[in-house]
């Protein structure tokens, strides 16, 4: 299932950086599924954030040794301690938004 656009959250802008943390929460992804599961992120602004991520200590990269080589992202204890609050308020966000009669 896939995540609303970044920047559509009741009409604020959102750091690509939170929606990458939200999608990793629960499961680690390769670069492409990583990719298909938040819409509307590029695959430049995608690559900067999680290199951003894996530098800052919130995600980890492993790369298989394969041909082409396969990348898989995870969080790392401190990410999914700071992604936890995120994902609290990203769930009562879409939720209200999902209810009958909210704009």
């Amino acid at each position: 299932m896939g995540h609303p656009r970044p920047g559509l959250v009741a009409g604020e802008f959102v750091e690509p950086g939170v929606w990458v943390l939200i999608s990793l929460r629960n499961n680690d992804f390769r670069f492409y599924e990583l990719r298909d599961s938040i819409q509307g992120i590029s695959e430049k602004m995608l690559a900067q954030t999680l290199r951003s991520l894996v530098e800052d200590g919130l995600a980890w990269r492993a790369v298989e040794p394969t041909a082409p080589p396969q990348v898989t992202y995870g969080l790392t204890e401190f990410g999914q301690d700071v992604s936890e609050p995120l994902s609290d308020l990203f769930g009562r966000i879409t939720q209200r938004l999902s209810e009958p009669g909210a704009e």
